[in-house]
C-alpha cells in the first residue's frame, strides 16, 4: 500500500484537478509516522531525480528537522547531492523560525549550516506570516521549474509546528492554496494526532485526498500499563504497526487498505498482513461476533432439502423433466401423469417423501363465454 501511495504522488494531478494530498499521521502508542514520511520523501525524491515523476522538482518545508538532516537522509538513500540543486529546495523553518538566530549570528554565537545544506536551503525567519510562507514555497518551486506547465511537489515535515505559530484557519488556508496551485503536482505532510484536538485532525484530514495513519498492530487489553504483557506490547508497537490508508476516489467512493510497517536496523519495511502472528490471531478471534445459529446446513438437512419436489417441476414419472410454465390449462393437466408417488395409491405416513400440488388460479373457474366481462362496469 505504501508503494501505491508513492505512485499516486508520483503520477500527480490531472488537468483541471487539484493536486493529490497525503496526510501521514501517528499517535503516541505507535510513533512511526515520521519514518513513514521520510520513506515517502525518499521515494518521491528518487523518482524526481530520475525524471520518472510528473513533478520535476521538490520543495521541502522543514519545521522539525534541520536541512542538514535531510541532506544526510538523501545521501543514505543513494541520491546524488551534487546534482540536487537542480531539483530540490528546502525552506528552512527550523533554524530561525522567529528571526532570533539572525541576531545571535551578529553576536557570533550561532553556527552556520553545512556547505551542502546551504546550497539548497533558504531560511524563513517569520513562520507566523502564512501568506509570506506560501509565497516563499511558490517562488522556490518556480525557481526550479520556471513559470509554465511544468509542476513541482511540496512536502511539509510537521503540521504541528505550523499550528504552534499560526491559527488552524490560516494553516488550512495555506494547504488549500497549495493544492489549488496549477504548478503543484502533489503535496504531503506529517501530523502527530495526539498533539492536536480531534477537530484539528478532522480539518487537516479533510484537506487531503489520502490519509495514511499508523495504528498499533495489537491494541492494549486494558489501560494498566504496569502490566508486564502491556509493557511488551508497548515495546513492540514502537517498532511495528499497521499502515492504514484511506483514499478518496474520483467517483466519490473511499478505498481502504492496510499493511504492516516495521522499523529495523536495515530501515523501514512494508509487508502484507501476516496471519501467523499468534497475538494478532488472538485479538482477531476476540473481535469476531458470536452467532447463535449455524451458517451451514448439516448432511441431514441437505438430504431433506433435495427430496422436496418443487411445484413447478413434474418429474419422477419416467418422462423427461418438464418445467411448468403456468400457461397449461386444467384440461391439459388431467392428461398428465400423476405427480411423484411411491407406487401406492394410499399415502404412506411413514414415508419421508412429500409432494406439493399446485393449481393456477385461472384454472379454478373457467369463464363463461356468454358473459361479458365488462357488465359490472358503470360507464
Amino acid at each position: 500500500m505504501a508503494e501505491w501511495v508513492c505512485r499516486a504522488l508520483r503520477d500527480g494531478a490531472l488537468e483541471g484537478e487539484h493536486a493529490p494530498a497525503l496526510t501521514i499521521k501517528d499517535s503516541i502508542p505507535t510513533p512511526l509516522g515520521f519514518d513513514a514520511f521520510c520513506h515517502v520523501l525518499s521515494q518521491l525524491s528518487t523518482n524526481i531525480s530520475a525524471k520518472k515523476s510528473q513533478s520535476r522538482a521538490l520543495v521541502l518545508v522543514a519545521f522539525s528537522r534541520s536541512p542538514s538532516y535531510y541532506v544526510d537522509l538523501l545521501k543514505r538513500r543513494g541520491l546524488d547531492i551534487s546534482s540536487s540543486q537542480q531539483w530540490i529546495r528546502i525552506l528552512d523553518c527550523y533554524t530561525d523560525p522567529l528571526g532570533w538566530r539572525e541576531r545571535l549570528m551578529e553576536c557570533g554565537s550561532a553556527k552556520n549550516l553545512s556547505h551542502e545544506a546551504s546550497n539548497i536551503a533558504s531560511t524563513c525567519r517569520n513562520v507566523k506570516d502564512v501568506d509570506k510562507l506560501f509565497s516563499s514555497v511558490i517562488s522556490l518551486g518556480e525557481g526550479l521549474v520556471g513559470q509554465g506547465k511544468v509542476r513541482f511537489s511540496v512536502a511539509i515535515d510537521s503540521v504541528n509546528e505550523m499550528l504552534r505559530h499560526a491559527s488552524l484557519s490560516s494553516v488550512a488556508g495555506l494547504l488549500s492554496n497549495l493544492r489549488c496551485c496549477d504548478q503543484i503536482s502533489s503535496i504531503f505532510w506529517f501530523l502527530h494526532a495526539d498533539l492536536c484536538e480531534e477537530k484539528v485532525t478532522a480539518v487537516i484530514e479533510y484537506m487531503s485526498s489520502m490519509v495514511a495513519s499508523i495504528e498499533p498492530l495489537i491494541p492494549f487489553a486494558n489501560r494498566h500499563r504496569g502490566n508486564s504483557e502491556n509493557l511488551s506490547l508497548v515495546e513492540r508497537n514502537f517498532t511495528k504497526g499497521k499502515f492504514h490508508v484511506r483514499c478518496k476516489r474520483r467517483n466519490g467512493r473511499v478505498r481502504v487498505m492496510f499493511e504492516e510497517i516495521h522499523i529495523g536496523q536495515s530501515g523501514i519495511d512494508f509487508t502484507s498482513p501476516s496471519s501467523e502472528d499468534g497475538l494478532v490471531n488472538q485479538v482477531n478471534q476476540g473481535l469476531l461476533p458470536k452467532v447463535q445459529f449455524n451458517l451451514q446446513l448439516s448432511e441431514k438437512e441437505r438430504n431433506d432439502r433435495a427430496k422436496v419436489v418443487l411445484p413447478f417441476e413434474h418429474q419422477g414419472n419416467g418422462k423427461p423433466v418438464e418445467i411448468y410454465d403456468g400457461r397449461k390449462s386444467l384440461m391439459d393437466s388431467k392428461n398428465e401423469a400423476a405427480p411423484v408417488s411411491t407406487g401406492n395409491s394410499k399415502i404412506n405416513d411413514d414415508s419421508s417423501k412429500g409432494e406439493i400440488i399446485y393449481f393456477r388460479d385461472s384454472d379454478d373457474e373457467m369463464p363463461d363465454s356468454d358473459e361479458d366481462p365488462d357488465d359490472d362496469l358503470d360507464i
